[in-house]
């Protein structure tokens, strides 16, 4: 992101002293930091918000920006109905980006490490039970093979590919790794075909952060990708696939949102709640923990930098287990 892009966002622009200053936060989030494109913009957006308010208020630089403007950006949208959890990642982006400036002594202070951001309540991640999870995919598996490779045209006797065919190829592989491997939707559609490994049963992925991992699945997953390599992406390519293990119907890199649609489409024809694909992953953690995996070995799986973060699931399960005691002990 430039300076100009920076200034030339809705709302006042920003002083150009200033607008450069976010371009080199942007460039810190992305090149040392190695934050997404997407992380990298929300922090930015949140950052430009704080200066234009800032401006408006009668700031010249970072130092003016004080403790008290501070809390008068957050009131301000806390007033407008802003959801906490929002709240929360502007107070985060906010600390972000002066611990950054004071550090780089682009500004005097920090008055961030006083500010206070609203608390969000911890909630528990969608979970699918293990017979909800095989019902989806078994849905997937079924749509796969079920839809032919070719149809007659009634008009010449030339087989035409079924365009249904890819598609069901292509959910369903891309559903067994999502749980099989437990990645995430942005780890899914970043995997080129030699980030994975039939024969082994390992897939290499790149993580947040830039954190390289190695994380094994099983045969079902070996079964769906085999028949995508196979069926599936032959019918699709183009040139400008390159080496994309999962490409969408026009040849490109296959978007997250298509991963999102194709997975309620599939949470629709099995029957099961609607959830989005990162069901699958935390699904799949508290099915390992459920089946005795220890935590440090599903924080490998995961790539969760810190183990609290895997903690969660043993959360989910205990929710789990307090329903099925209340439900059907006698003395619950």
């Amino acid at each position: 992101m430039t300076a100009q892009n920076a200034a030339d966002l809705p709302g006042l622009p920003l002083p150009v002293d200033l607008a450069n200053t976010v371009e080199r936060f942007s460039r810190y989030l992305t090149a040392e930091r190695g934050y997404s494109a997407h992380t990298s913009r929300a922090y930015v957006s949140d950052v430009t918000d704080l200066l234009r308010y800032a401006v408006r208020h009668g700031a010249q630089g970072l130092d003016d920006v004080q403790l008290p403007m501070l809390r008068g950006w957050l009131g301000t949208q806390a007033g407008r109905g802003m959801a906490r959890s929002t709240l929360a990642r502007r107070g985060a982006s906010a600390r972000a980006f002066l611990g950054w400036a004071t550090r780089l002594s682009l500004a005097v202070t920090d008055p961030s490490v006083r500010l206070a951001s609203p608390k969000v309540p911890s909630s528990l991640p969608t979970v699918l039970s293990v017979d909800a999870a095989s019902r989806l995919l078994d849905a997937a598996r079924q749509a796969a093979l079920a839809t032919p490779p070719v149809e007659l045209v009634e008009t010449t006797p030339t087989p035409h590919p079924s365009p249904e065919h890819p598609k069901n190829l292509r959910a369903w592989a891309a559903a067994e790794l999502l749980y099989g491997a437990g990645i995430r939707v942005g780890e899914l559609v970043a995997l080129d075909i030699g980030s994975i490994d039939l024969v082994e049963r390992l897939v290499r992925v790149m993580g947040k952060g830039g954190k390289e991992r190695v994380v094994p699945f099983g045969l079902p997953a070996v079964q769906a990708v085999d028949a995508w390599l196979e069926q599936g992406r032959p019918t699709l390519v183009k040139e400008a696939s390159g080496q994309a293990l999962f490409i969408g119907d026009r040849g490109g890199r296959w978007g997250q949102r298509q991963v999102r649609d194709a997975i309620h489409r599939l949470a629709a024809t099995a029957g099961v709640s609607d959830v989005a694909p990162h069901a699958l992953r935390h699904s799949a953690a508290t099915h390992l923990l459920a089946g005795g995996s220890d935590l440090r070995s599903v924080q490998e799986v995961l790539g969760h930098t810190s183990l609290a973060t895997t903690q969660r699931y043993t959360h989910v399960d205990s929710e789990r287990l307090r329903a099925i005691y209340t439900q059907a002990h006698p003395r619950a």
